[in-house]
């Protein structure tokens, strides 16, 4: 990993540590099996050892200094190195670092986060159930929505509608709700209990259909697979309010409002998935009400929620699911679900403090400013001769890379194209995610105008220095 931005002093104050990086690098690779590795690179490369944070900068192990593009992995909304975040971290791990929430136990850092997260949440939304991160929490979700319908005398009611290219997680359920066909390569998915629809992707909806025909057009699939699997034999409908690692997807004016509507009309639960849209990546802490105008019935949230600086997920659920769920069976008997780390005093700390900074430092509104410039700018890049299109809401962005803008058509997957463009901008300083022939900016929520202007005269020379080597290698 190059950049041009050495750096041995963060703006905190505190002095980078020292490491060698080649005895780590050495030991990462010989034990740390990572999430999503591509083992055609990793046995001979290794990784890249991040060191240090600061605001938007990330460090590496040999003092080089990025411009955090990716917020983490869409979840350090405030910035990196937040002291009082840690500060409040400490405090409840030498006050009480972990007891039990199970049965009549609790404690205050959850109960005060459970009392916030109902006052942030539509109104409807004021009960919590915890977990450790946004796979566990879509997972719970969906243990609680078949409990939910067993309750009311509607055992058949089990099967999840999903979308082609959603991602909900990789726990076992989780990634099975997953409609990223590579993610489950020889995996094994819980296949009786998912059906997929076609994923709301505008840029390659079918030729010559206008958006509002293309919304009508999902809305018809949907209604035709409800007829046909049985609306008695569909529990919920779960979908990120904008789909993430899937593309970025945005989908038509309308849509998730009117698949609310069918969702209603027939008996089916209507779950968000706000691991990434919450707490602020599109200017609020929720999106699916003030963005969207929809009333889920459940939303889930992780990420934002601590901003990264400790794993929760979250489930809110509404006041009448509650009701079902909070009725006991019969005599003894319990909720016999959750986690040992259920409401973990620390993680709940850090959440605190974290939506406390977002609040005072109104973070939301300075996405709601920055963010349609951040969008401007981005589509400026479209006269490259790879970029098909620019996408995405706020601080929530995706590039994708195309060998023919008039076809649309992919470059082979040979090219790895969204990793040259990554690979030419870390070596820029500033550090993208790429995803197949897609590039996804997601950067922390504290981006002001003059950072995009930076981030996108990077992207601008990445972009060109792609295109030559894509040339060189004869793929364009």
């Amino acid at each position: 990993m190059t950049a041009t931005t050495p750096a041995t002093q963060r703006h905190d104050g505190h002095s980078a540590q020292e490491y060698d990086p080649q005895a780590l690098w050495q030991k990462d690779k010989d034990h740390f099996i990572h999430p999503f590795t591509d083992f055609s690179v990793f046995k001979e490369q290794g990784c890249d050892l991040i060191t240090d944070s600061d605001g938007i900068y990330v460090q590496d192990a040999h003092g080089n200094r990025f411009i955090d593009g990716i917020a983490g992995l869409w979840c350090v909304n405030v910035g990196h190195g937040r002291r009082e975040i840690g500060e409040a971290m400490a405090e409840q791990a030498t006050r009480m670092a972990y007891f039990s929430t199970f049965n009549n136990l609790s404690n205050v850092p959850a109960t005060l986060l459970a009392d916030k997260l109902a006052e942030l949440a539509p109104a409807h939304l004021n009960h919590v159930f915890y977990s450790c991160g946004g796979s566990a929490a879509n997972d719970a979700t969906i243990r609680l929505v078949h409990y939910y319908f067993n309750r009311l005398g509607k055992p058949a009611k089990k099967r999840i509608l999903s979308r082609n290219n959603a991602y909900h997680g990789t726990t076992y359920l989780a990634a099975t709700l997953t409609g990223i066909a590579s993610n489950n390569w020889e995996f094994d998915t819980l296949d009786h209990l998912v059906t997929h629809l076609s994923e709301a992707n505008c840029y390659r909806r079918p030729e010559g259909m206008s958006e509002t025909e293309y919304c009508d057009h999902l809305v018809g699939e949907f209604e035709a697979t409800i007829a046909e699997i049985g609306a008695d034999n569909i529990a919920a409908f779960i979908a990120e309010p904008i789909m993430g690692a899937g593309g970025v997807l945005v989908a038509p004016k309308g849509y998730h409002q009117r698949m609310q509507a069918v969702c209603r009309a027939n008996d089916i639960l209507y779950i968000a998935d706000e691991v990434v849209t919450g707490f602020g990546r599109l200017g609020h802490f929720f999106a699916s009400e003030a963005v969207f105008d929809t009333q889920p019935d459940i939303i889930n949230c992780a990420k934002g929620l601590s901003s990264g600086y400790a794993p929760l997920g979250a489930t809110l659920i509404s006041d009448e699911l509650y009701e079902v769920l909070s009725t006991p069976q019969g005599p003894g008997g319990v909720l016999s679900t959750g986690f040992t780390y259920s409401g973990h005093p620390v993680s709940c700390a850090a959440a605190l403090k974290n939506i406390e900074i977002i609040e005072r430092e109104g973070i939301c509104e300075n996405v709601r400013e920055v963010g349609p410039y951040l969008e401007e700018r981005l589509r400026s890049l479209s006269h490259h001769a790879t970029v098909g299109d620019v996408r995405g809401s706020h601080f929530m962005m995706c590039l994708e890379n195309v060998a023919d803008k008039e076809t649309k058509a992919l470059l082979p997957v040979e090219a790895r194209v969204g990793d040259r463009v990554a690979f030419e901008a870390q070596k820029r300083g500033l550090i993208i995610r790429p995803v197949g022939h897609l590039n996804i900016v997601s950067p922390p929520l504290i981006w002001t105008r003059d950072v995009v202007d930076e981030v996108v005269a990077i992207l601008d020379a990445s972009l060109s220095a792609t295109t030559e080597s894509l040339r060189a290698d004869g793929f364009l």
